[in-house]
């Protein structure tokens, strides 16, 4: 008897994560019609971003630059790291991880490509401490020599990587993480076409 509830445990356990680390949608288009594509380049839009408990961006920006207005410049920096890190460290990240993950070159995140993957986000949560950074997206894969778009998947509220057990004080290695994560977890689909 307690054999038989430890499987069934283990096997809905085994379940609620994949389903819970796979979080996708499908929006327009299916995986599949990208069976023949091997290369993408990728453009990455944050205009439309939301963050976690607040109304606007700028109403995020505006709470962490009051909390640290004893120290202008300090305040400052975190307003302009706050977008220099998308290009820095997020983007970077997301196409480093890609590529590495195709180990046999099956696919590819590339300079130039008839075919686009841009990545939109819509919500960010940056973590907290011990916490990971979670991020939601919609990513369009479309034909640009016809603008077709092939596929829009949306993947909720993806769980970033733990960097390491201690404290991670930098707000953008949790970022990171989170994108290391969306990256893999658009490539494991990916990997079922090819």
């Amino acid at each position: 008897m307690f054999k038989k509830l430890l499987q069934s445990l283990v096997i809905s356990l085994v379940f609620t994560t994949l389903g819970y680390s796979q979080r996708f949608k499908e929006l327009e288009g299916k995986f599949e019609n990208l069976s023949a594509i091997n290369s993408f380049k990728v453009e990455f839009n944050y205009k439309n971003i939301e963050v976690h408990g607040f109304d606007s961006e700028e109403a995020f920006l505006k709470e962490k630059m009051e909390k640290r207005k004893a120290n202008p410049e300090k305040a400052e920096n975190f307003k302009k790291d706050w977008f220099l890190n998308r290009e820095k460290y997020y983007n970077p990240a997301f196409i480093n991880f890609f590529n590495t993950y195709f180990k046999k070159g099956e696919c590819k995140i590339v300079d130039d490509s008839p075919y686009l993957m841009k990545v939109n986000l819509t919500w960010i949560y940056p973590g907290y401490a011990v916490e990971p950074a979670k991020l939601s997206t919609t990513i369009e894969f479309i034909d640009t020599t016809t603008s077709k778009k092939l596929l829009v998947v949306h993947f909720d509220k993806v769980i970033g990587f733990e960097k390491n057990v201690v404290v991670v004080v930098n707000e953008h290695e949790r970022v990171v993480g989170a994108f290391e994560k969306l990256a893999k977890n658009l490539a494991i689909q990916l990997k079922r076409i090819y």
